[in-house]
């Protein structure tokens, strides 16, 4: 878990992806606290600490650029594994969080949204999270995605579980009609997804809305990640070609006549 801090930008014109491709939605797997607090010999608490650090500088860069959907992956439902004092410490973290901040968020424009089973976080923090999205549902900032208790496959289960419920008959399922009823729902799909600390895998996250993100994975541990870092990877994404499956209409060579 990352405590998050907003700040607003003090001078866009200074932005050095000003002229770029600017993904409008960005993903972030903030991957390597623990083992940033390891190599310290702190406890893995620490680590989500500096972490949060590292979230303050990085939402405070996607403003500047304009970037409109962050998404931050910040604990999944496979998480629950992990030591019983490592977990009860985030959760205790998120609320306190939330109690400091919802409110200088809901004045930066920032639009809070939870992705996940929300049912199965502490009740306290329930209600927490509830405050901070109603306090910002109306916000027209950036909206920052919070996945918590979030899986991937989870939240297919969930969407079709409420499809069948809902009574739609099998020929009227599409695409369209499965994103309905994501917990992402009302939200692009992700352009770039970023991770963290040299894993190259997407360990469950928004595995139906990434089919067609661009990937950037870097080797530095969260709390290492810089804002350069985060230009780099806009950079990388930027000379990038997305295609969706067709081909650049250049390409493509017309059949001659005969």
């Amino acid at each position: 878990m990352w405590i998050i801090i907003f700040q607003m930008p003090q001078d866009k014109s200074q932005s050095p992806t000003e002229k770029q491709n600017i993904p409008m939605h960005v993903a972030i797997i903030m991957d390597g606290n623990g083992r940033w607090a390891k190599s310290r010999g702190l406890p893995r608490l620490f680590g989500h600490q500096a972490g949060s650090k590292t979230v303050k500088k990085i939402i405070t860069a996607c403003l500047e650029r304009g970037i409109k959907f962050l998404t931050l992956y910040t604990f999944s439902t496979e998480n629950w594994s992990r030591p019983v004092f490592e977990v009860k410490g985030l959760m205790t973290l998120i609320g306190d969080y939330i109690d400091r901040e919802a409110m200088k968020l809901h004045k930066l424009g920032v639009r809070f949204k939870h992705l996940g089973r929300i049912e199965g976080l502490p009740k306290f923090l329930q209600e927490k999270i509830k405050k901070a999205i109603e306090l910002t549902e109306n916000n027209l900032g950036i909206t920052v995605c919070v996945a918590l208790n979030y899986g991937g496959r989870n939240d297919i289960i969930d969407a079709v579980k409420a499809i069948l419920a809902s009574g739609i008959k099998p020929e009227e399922i599409t695409e369209e009609k499965v994103s309905e009823y994501l917990a992402t729902r009302g939200i692009p799909e992700p352009d770039l997804v970023i991770r963290t600390s040299g894993e190259n895998r997407l360990s469950n996250f928004l595995v139906w809305e990434t089919a067609y993100s661009e990937l950037f994975f870097t080797p530095a541990l969260w709390p290492d990640f810089t804002v350069e870092n985060l230009d780099e990877a806009l950079e990388s994404y930027s000379k990038r070609k997305r295609r969706f499956g067709g081909v650049d209409v250049e390409t493509v060579t017309p059949l001659l006549e005969t």
